[in-house]
């Protein structure tokens, strides 16, 4: 035994009480206390502290490696339990006061020379959590890289935060570290394999070592994990709590050592933190803070996108076709005609598609009656880009504040600015005026799902309506939603109306083409093929589907990649026409043009990525499949397939010797010309019938969008989806905003 302390009586009777049970007793004064336990380490250290409490000391035997490893018990003079408190607190694994019974003191060493106490950091396992301390999981990724080659096979480090740790721990304290980390844990090693190890940092983060896997499996199960955990309410400080996982993660070969590799997933898991998508991020260079450069040829490609997409239009839609129509002639084949009536069919095809969608509305899936439980806590998150929301989002904020629900309704602008606006004042100050509204600026967001993703675990309603900045929804909008989702669905999509086209022909036109989507197309198809369809705004989900499920804002529709997700995933989609929210159009062509290309460009990306899996997927029926064959495949390429009668046209005319010589009085392609200019007028009649009563009334609006359609819209439209193909293939992915203005119009 070491008994440490000024020589002295206290000394003299702490060495004869340890004598008397049988211990071999040494003696070091405070300051020699290194130099002894070097040369002899002891079984365990009594320490004699005065009255203020011994700090110095126990610091001194904690130093040495031999005194940081054995028991250490303090006899303090310090009066009452503060003495004893502080001895705890400095490091001492024991303390008593100096008034305490030899027997008491002598009991409590022979307890800590049985059961030795050992620090935490040295244990394999955190006994609280169940999982690697740092250091020692740290060590299994060193072991891991030095074992040979040909028995190492892949593998993957990984970090997991959480986006929501520093709220956390401001309302429930530092105690939410080992709890995050221990639920998320649990997750984990459920999903995951009997080789996986699992560690944390004492932060919260949870430290993953897969090995034996290649980076895409690696991939997909760190996705699974985080849908996982996103999905689940963990009870935390005795909290329900839904959690934002971060992962970063790094291939082992791409390690040197378990510092290299620790570091490289932190700098991962900070660029997921900027997203908020669930989706694992893999580290890459640039994210250590180098800038990425932009490539001599990528610049190149942005210069000429413009420039050189009517000339590619032209030489893919009408130049090849043609070119090859020729080749074949001259090889013996007339291609000609088989390629007519195939294109003849195709626009058919898509204009009965149309009718079908038009009667099928007329059959929309009915609203259930009343909802069955009763009314509650709801969420409205509103996402705005301000300066370009800050001429409208004062009157949309105060139209929320006005919607009649009766299970109180919480209002979350979630926001991203790149400076401070004085329209923030004005925010603040009707937060102050009414506490339903609560302000959640996103710093580092560039994107709307940046923004909802962030405000998605920060809501206090069982359901969410999701709304863009210029929405102004009906005042019955939250209690006719909770109808759908109180009676099994996870998801409603409402009914858009333009409420500023007076503003310009523009605005008009895309009023009654609302009109024609939301009233018309969308109950139509989810009649027609059982499965509906979230629109980016006024759509109102539950809570949990949303966590689950996310924005992706590497996405540039994001609403409808969410969609096909959530579908994927058994989520149940309604679509009600009633749900009434009336927003801004673009006014002028060129806003117009830049938001369908977004749209267009973005369904081309969640057509890319999801219609092969959807396809293949046994979730759906075969209804649905044909369903989403239609509403991805046939979509894009229909555009391309309206501009095959030109070069048909063109190889006819050199196939007959001139236009003249043409026959155009064919019957079939007369009644397919009739049928297919017909859906214009049947889809525009079915809009008016179905439209909203201020839209409705506006009959010229209607006759005009009819004349447009079919001289200019329809063909301007076919336009933008050609062009955002190219600027998709041609890597082209930038999102224009689309301008806002405080303007109003018909709306009531």
């Amino acid at each position: 035994m070491l008994a440490v302390g000024a020589p002295g009586p206290r000394l003299d009777r702490l060495s004869a009480t340890l004598r008397s049970a049988g211990h071999q007793v040494q003696h070091a004064e405070p300051g020699e206390v290194r130099a002894r336990v070097r040369l002899s380490p002891p079984d365990a250290v009594v320490a004699l502290a005065d009255e203020r409490g011994g700090r110095e000391m126990i610091q001194e035997i904690r130093r040495a490696p031999a005194g940081r490893a054995a028991p250490l018990l303090v006899v303090t003079r310090a009066p009452g339990p503060a003495g004893v408190v502080e001895g705890l607190r400095s490091g001492a694994d024991d303390c008593v006061p100096d008034s305490s019974d030899p027997g008491e003191l002598l009991a409590r060493i022979d307890a800590k020379l049985r059961r030795v106490p050992v620090p935490v950091e040295h244990l394999p396992l955190d006994p609280g959590t169940g999982l690697y301390s740092r250091p020692h999981f740290l060590d299994e990724i060193d072991r891991e890289l030095q074992r040979p080659a040909p028995s190492r096979r892949g593998g993957a480090v990984a970090v997991v935060g959480v986006a929501e740790m520093a709220t956390l721990e401001a309302r429930l304290g530092p105690r939410v570290h080992r709890e995050v980390a221990e639920r998320m844990a649990g997750v984990a090693e459920r999903l995951g394999r009997a080789c996986d190890r699992f560690g944390w940092d004492g932060d919260g983060r949870l430290l993953m070592l897969l090995p034996g896997i290649d980076g895409e499996t690696a991939r997909r199960g760190l996705s699974e994990f985080a849908d996982a955990v996103a999905g689940t309410r963990f009870v935390v400080a005795n909290e329900h709590v839904l959690l934002t996982p971060l992962i970063g993660w790094v291939p082992l070969e791409e390690c040197s050592g378990h510092t290299p590799a620790v570091s490289a997933a932190l700098d991962a898991v900070r660029e997921a933190g900027r997203h908020r998508d669930l989706r694992p991020v893999r580290y890459e260079a640039w994210m250590r803070g180098t800038p990425r450069r932009r490539s001599v040829a990528r610049a190149l490609a942005d210069a000429l996108v413009p420039v050189l997409s009517p000339a590619l239009m032209l030489l893919l839609g009408v130049g090849a076709p043609l070119a090859a129509y020729l080749l074949a002639y001259r090889l013996g084949v007339d291609a000609g005609p088989v390629v007519y009536w195939a294109v003849v069919a195709a626009l058919v095809t898509a204009a009965a598609l149309i009718v079908l969608e038009c009667l099928f509305t007329l059959d929309a899936v009915p609203r259930p009656a009343g909802p069955s439980r009763p009314y509650p806590p709801a969420s409205a998150v509103i996402a705005a880009y301000l300066p370009n929301e800050a001429a409208t989002i004062v009157d949309t904020i105060e139209s929320f504040l006005r919607v009649d629900y009766p299970g109180g309704l919480e209002v979350v602008l979630a926001y991203n600015t790149p400076r401070p606006l004085p329209v923030e004042d004005v925010l603040r100050e009707i937060a102050r005026r009414d506490e339903r509204l609560v302000l959640l600026p996103v710093p580092g967001s560039t994107s709307k799902a940046q923004n909802l993703n962030a405000a998605v675990t920060r809501v206090r309603g069982e359901f969410v309506g999701v709304f863009d900045a210029d929405h102004h929804p009906h005042p019955n909008a939250f209690r006719l939603a909770w109808h759908w989702l109180s009676n099994g669905y996870d998801v409603v999509q409402g009914h858009c109306v333009v409420r500023n086209g007076d503003s310009s022909w523009v605005a008009r036109m895309v009023a009654v083409e609302f009109e024609a989507i939301y009233a018309v197309s969308h109950p139509g198809r989810t009649r027609m093929f059982g499965f509906g369809l979230f629109g980016g705004s006024n759509g109102f989900w539950t809570t949990d589907r949303l966590a689950s499920t996310r924005m992706h804002g590497s996405m540039l529709t994001e609403d409808i990649d969410s969609t096909l997700r959530a579908l994927s995933a058994g989520a149940r989609i309604a679509v009600d026409r009633e749900i009434v929210s009336r927003e801004l159009a673009p006014t002028t062509l060129r806003a117009l043009w830049n938001q369908r290309s977004r749209w267009a460009q973005g369904w081309l990306q969640v057509s890319l990525r999801h219609l092969r899996a959807v396809l293949a997927s046994r979730t759906f029926t075969r209804r649905q499949k044909l369903g989403f064959l239609v509403l991805l495949g046939w979509r894009e390429a229909q555009p391309w397939l309206t501009l095959q009668i030109l070069p048909i046209l063109l190889y006819s005319a050199w196939r007959a010797g001139g236009v003249d010589r043409l026959d155009w009085a064919v019957p079939a392609f007369l009644l397919a010309t009739v049928f297919t200019v017909a859906t214009g007028p049947v889809q525009a009649a079915f809009a008016w019938r179905l439209a909203v009563p201020e839209v409705r009334r506006r009959g010229g609006w209607f006759w005009r969008y009819l004349l447009l359609s079919m001289l200019f819209y329809g063909h301007f439209k076919n336009l933008v989806a050609r062009n955002a193909h190219l600027k998709e293939f041609l890597g082209d992915r930038q999102w224009r905003v689309t301008p806002r203005t405080a303007r109003k119009g018909n709306g009531p």
